[in-house]
């Protein structure tokens, strides 16, 4: 069992930064392939990044291409996402998520991915 815990949302302006935070318990998270996904109500999960256990491509959904940054730090048992350049249209609760590692293809869809964490809000004003 891997336990999942984000932080770092909040209320940022656009064009701002925030770094999400994804503290991993339980099992080692180098193991592991990792995800961000964000959700707006009534709309599905959407993967913004993914990144496979080792090697391998990272994914980045076209909308947040060259303006977030998923990375992991294994010391802490921890992964990233760097957001920059915010824009209102970022706005949703962000999720980690992530699935004992099979290969090194990168993991997009919501539903292969077994741990989840309880989410964080992010806001962007215009």
């Amino acid at each position: 069992q891997v336990q999942l815990v984000e932080s770092g949302g909040g209320l940022v302006q656009a064009g701002g930064s925030l770094r999400l935070s994804c503290a991993a318990s339980g099992r080692t998270l180098s193991i592991y392939s990792v995800g961000w996904f964000r959700q707006v109500p009534g709309k599905e999960r959407e993967c913004v990044a993914a990144l496979p256990w080792t090697g391998g491509s990272t994914y980045y959904a076209d909308s947040v291409k060259g303006r977030f940054s998923i990375s992991r730090e294994n010391a802490k048992n921890t992964v990233h996402l760097q957001m920059n350049s915010l824009k209102p249209e970022d706005t949703a609760v962000y999720y980690c998520a992530a699935v004992r590692a099979l290969n090194r293809d990168v993991v997009v869809a919501a539903s292969d991915y077994d741990y989840w964490g309880q989410g964080t809000q992010v806001t962007v004003s215009s």
